[in-house]
């Protein structure tokens, strides 16, 4: 039975294993500029602004500086330090052969996004791309979805948001649609919350099932 009609997907963690790739490189300018490092939860409750917004907090004058060396050391370990999740390629294939909206809401912001989206070859595949640079207010917000649903005319209850963070569910029931919450990130798995999701998903291949069966 067809029960959706667009899926909007975060990135992190939920399309790649990148979590590992965003600790090292800010603690690559950390270390260069700040003489220390980060924890992933220190690096993960700076999040809400994307990448510039938190390296300027951070770096002041040493700002530019620190941005070029991030997406140099970014764009140069991404291969090596992250990948596609396997099985998440088909999903989304299954969805295009459908002929239904894909989209990327994510708080990345755009250049990152857009690096990431590449690096692991699925950036065609995606209508639309909200990023945090897109937005006047990051997840929970849920103006990324809002774009999404008004853009492509969809139905809010037939949309479904497909993330690992508190702040996905949060946005997913902010703008009226229904959220899955994924947990086959290692990061994921550790995190608590006391948020009730639609949908939850262990692994990759027992959401591609899903997806068969509501599409």
């Amino acid at each position: 039975m067809k029960n959706f009609d667009g899926f909007i997907f975060d990135i992190d963690a939920t399309l790649t294993s990148t979590n590992n790739l965003i600790l090292a490189t800010f603690n690559h300018v950390a270390n260069k500029y700040l003489n220390r490092t980060f924890t992933y939860e220190e690096i993960s409750d700076m999040f809400g602004p994307t990448e510039d917004g938190i390296l300027n907090d951070l770096m002041g004058q040493s700002f530019e500086a620190a941005r070029k060396d991030y997406f140099k050391f970014y764009i140069a370990r991404h291969n090596e330090m992250a990948d596609i999740f396997p099985g998440i390629k088909e999903i989304l294939q299954t969805i295009k052969s459908a002929g239904l909206p894909l989209a990327v809401y994510t708080g990345k912001g755009r250049e990152s996004s857009l690096i990431t989206l590449d690096k692991i070859g699925v950036l065609s595949y995606f209508d639309l791309i909200v990023t945090g640079d897109d937005v006047k207010e990051p997840k929970p917000s849920p103006e990324g979805i809002d774009m999404f649903v008004i853009k492509f005319n969809l139905v809010r209850e037939r949309v479904l948001m497909i993330g690992d963070s508190p702040a996905d569910i949060k946005a997913a029931r902010n703008a009226g649609i229904k959220n899955a919450e994924v947990l086959w990130d290692d990061y994921a798995k550790l995190r608590k919350h006391n948020f009730i999701s639609d949908y939850i998903f262990h692994t990759v291949s027992e959401f591609a099932e899903f997806i068969k069966s509501n599409i």
